[in-house]
């Protein structure tokens, strides 16, 4: 049997009708950049996540980008983020001039930790808080991160929150979406995820008047009127094809996440009778609404030989990330070193995300955690 990690051509056979017709509309107006569709579609997930505006952007890492951009955050100044999360995260904010500085995890969700980020913040000296200038909390797999205490320190020391929401969209923390907590909430339409372009494309959700205008403004060039620059932006525009993609599968979303999250049921169900809880821990669903972006399994020991093993037997795997931001290559010059986020780096080294997408088949997922249990009762 085979369970690919991610099987789209199902999806896509399921809306292909809907998808044939906005693509030939597009294609008869010729009017590919911005317009109508990306103004529709930025209603509708305002709506959706229950924030004032959105403006639609080229990724989900502009949308990061932009949002630096629109807090006015440069080389003077600081940004607190986790070292576990996928690589944009980090370099958004290197790319801005600013230092991303980094804190421990939560060793059950994998988000940022309120307690690290306090402590953290609490240790700066008054030179150190001056350049501090915001915090980006990432919703990573689909779960919100613990937001209550962390927009209490962010209000307490006059920080933006900038939510990294790339894998969260609908996801719910004490009844508040994902991306309608902070300042600005960022979110990516790359096709692996929940709400998929067929494309790179992204949107920031705001509450602020200001900020809305201020990040329609950057994302072209910083022009207004047009060719009048007031402010320094870039390129960051949505097309019409992929809002009217993403358009068409919001429709969808509530279904499909209604079937990951009986999906991630049926796994904790199956997983409980293989009797391997000693050697697996699942996914810790603490927040209202787990979307399961992904459904990641920490791995006591032997994550890799478990990794080969599922390939050769045709189960798709991913390790999301097999290095932390501190570790990489390019943040060297941050100073950090190994051993200065034990929860983040042992995450890295044991954690195994397995398929989870809402159209995989009740024999696929048993097929899945009887080849798990098949292989550590093979290793001993």
């Amino acid at each position: 049997m085979k369970v690919p990690l991610l099987d789209l051509k199902k999806q896509y056979k399921s809306i292909k009708e809907e998808i044939l017709k906005v693509a030939e509309e597009i294609f008869e107006s010729q009017y590919f950049i911005l317009g109508p569709r990306v103004e529709a579609l930025e209603k509708e997930i305002a709506g959706y996540c229950s924030s004032k505006h959105a403006v639609g952007v080229s990724s989900g890492t502009d949308a990061l980008l932009i949002s630096l951009m629109a807090a006015d955050i440069g080389s003077q100044h600081t940004v607190i983020t986790t070292p576990y999360t996928f690589f944009a995260t980090a370099g958004s904010i290197f790319r801005t001039g600013a230092r991303p500085i980094f804190v421990d995890i939560d060793p059950d969700t994998y988000n940022i930790s309120p307690e690290s980020l306090e402590s953290v913040i609490a240790a700066m000296t008054g030179k150190e808080l001056a350049r501090l200038k915001a915090v980006m909390p990432v919703h990573l797999y689909g779960q919100c991160a613990d937001m209550d205490p962390i927009l209490k320190i962010a209000k307490e020391y006059n920080l933006f929150v900038i939510e990294d929401a790339a894998q969260a969209i609908g996801a719910e923390y004490r009844g508040r979406r994902a991306g309608a907590m902070g300042d600005f909430g960022c979110f990516s339409f790359f096709p692996s995820k929940n709400l998929g372009a067929f494309g790179d494309g992204g949107i920031v959700t705001t509450g602020s008047d200001e900020l809305y205008d201020k990040l329609r403004i950057l994302r072209v060039h910083g022009s207004h009127p047009k060719y009048y620059h007031k402010l320094a932006g870039g390129n960051f525009r949505l097309d019409a094809f992929q809002a009217a993609v993403v358009s068409v599968k919001l429709k969808h979303l509530d279904k499909w996440t209604k079937g990951r999250r009986e999906n991630a049921n049926k796994y904790r169900e199956l997983f409980a009778n293989a009797g391997i809880d000693d050697v697996i821990k699942l996914p810790v669903e603490k927040e209202d609404r787990h979307i399961y972006n992904q459904f990641v399994i920490c791995v006591k020991d032997k994550r890799d030989d478990l990794r080969l093993f599922l390939n050769d037997v045709g189960v798709g795997t991913e390790i999301y990330y097999p290095i932390p931001m501190h570790l990489q290559e390019c943040f060297l010059s941050l100073n950090y070193k190994n051993g200065d986020f034990p929860m983040a780096e042992y995450a890295a080294l044991h954690t195994l995300a397995l398929p989870i997408y809402p159209e995989l088949s009740d024999d696929q997922l048993a097929y899945v955690v009887e080849k798990i249990a098949a292989f550590f009762e093979i290793k001993g």
